[in-house]
C-alpha cells in the first residue's frame, strides 16, 4: 500500500478505474476526481495490470467483464503483485461470479446499474478499513486466537484449520477474527458491517452474506452458524 493511505486524508488516495464502457469510465473518473482522489484509468485487462504496476493505486474499481482478459484474472494478477482493496463492478447478479471474485481478492462488489453515490460510499468505506487494518496490524488486539481447530495469527494475519494454512483475504480474516473474539455469540449483521466494513447502515447485507459463504468454503461450513433475521456466530469445531 502506498503512503497515501495510513495517517493521511482519503482525498490523497490514488484510484484505478478499470471499465471498458467509456461513458461509465468517464463518469466514475469525474466523480472521484471531484471527491479529491487522483485517478488512473484502464479499459481492458492487460492495460489494467500495466497501469496498476506503473501507478501503484491505493484502491481499484474493477469491472468484471473486460476485453483482453476479464476482471477476475485482473484481480488475481494485481493481488499477486501487491495486496490492494478492490471494488468489483458486475452487470451479472450471479452468486457464483461474486463468490469467485471474493475468492480471488475482491473486497466488495456493486451490481450494475448502480448509483454513483453508492460507489463513492463503498470506496470511502474500503479506504477507512485499510486505515484501521494498518493500525491494528501495528498493535494487534489478539496475537493468537484458537476456536476449536481454527487458529488465527493476528500478527502475521494467517489462518490455520487443523494445522493446515488456509488463504483468507484481508476482509475474510477481519470477519472471522471479529466472530472469533466471542465464540458462540451471535453478531448482528449491522454490527459486523459497522465493525468490519466500517458501514454506518445495513445496506451491504448481501455483501456480508457473500463473504460468509466464501469464508465457509475455506474454513468449513459448520464453523459459522446463521441465525436467520439476526446474524452469524462462530462455533467451536474440533
Amino acid at each position: 500500500m502506498s503512503s497515501s493511505i495510513p495517517g493521511t486524508p482519503q482525498s490523497l488516495a490514488r484510484l484505478l478505474v478499470v471499465e471498458d464502457d467509456e461513458v461509465i469510465n468517464e463518469s466514475l473518473t469525474v466523480r472521484f476526481e471531484a471527491q479529491g482522489y487522483a485517478v488512473s484509468r484502464a479499459f481492458d485487462g492487460p492495460s489494467a495490470v500495466a497501469v496498476f504496476e506503473a501507478d501503484s493505486p491505493d484502491l481499484v474499481v474493477l469491472d468484471l467483464m473486460l476485453p483482453g482478459f476479464d476482471g477476475l484474472e485482473v484481480c488475481r494478477r494485481i493481488q499477486a503483485v501487491r495486496p490492494v482493496p478492490v471494488l468489483m463492478l458486475t452487470a451479472r447478479d450471479d452468486e457464483t461470479d461474486i463468490l469467485v471474485g471474493l475468492g480471488v481478492g475482491a473486497d466488495d462488489y456493486v451490481t450494475k446499474p448502480f448509483r454513483m453515490r453508492e460507489v463513492v460510499a463503498r470506496v470511502q468505506a474500503l479506504l477507512r478499513r485499510v486505515e484501521r487494518a494498518a493500525e491494528l496490524s501495528a498493535t494487534p488486539r489478539v496475537t493468537e486466537l484458537s476456536v476449536g481447530s481454527l487458529v488465527l495469527d493476528g500478527r502475521a494475519r494467517r489462518a490455520f484449520v487443523a494445522g493446515e494454512e488456509v488463504h483468507l483475504t484481508p476482509l475474510e480474516f477481519d470477519l472471522v477474527a471479529t466472530l472469533g473474539a466471542a465464540p458462540g455469540r451471535v453478531f448482528p449483521r449491522e454490527d459486523l458491517l459497522r465493525d468490519v466494513w466500517g458501514w454506518a447502515d445495513a445496506y451491504g447485507t448481501r455483501t456480508l452474506d457473500s463473504h460468509v459463504k466464501s469464508l465457509r468454503s475455506k474454513i468449513g461450513a459448520d464453523r459459522i452458524r446463521t441465525v436467520h433475521g439476526v446474524g452469524y456466530a462462530l462455533e467451536e469445531v474440533r
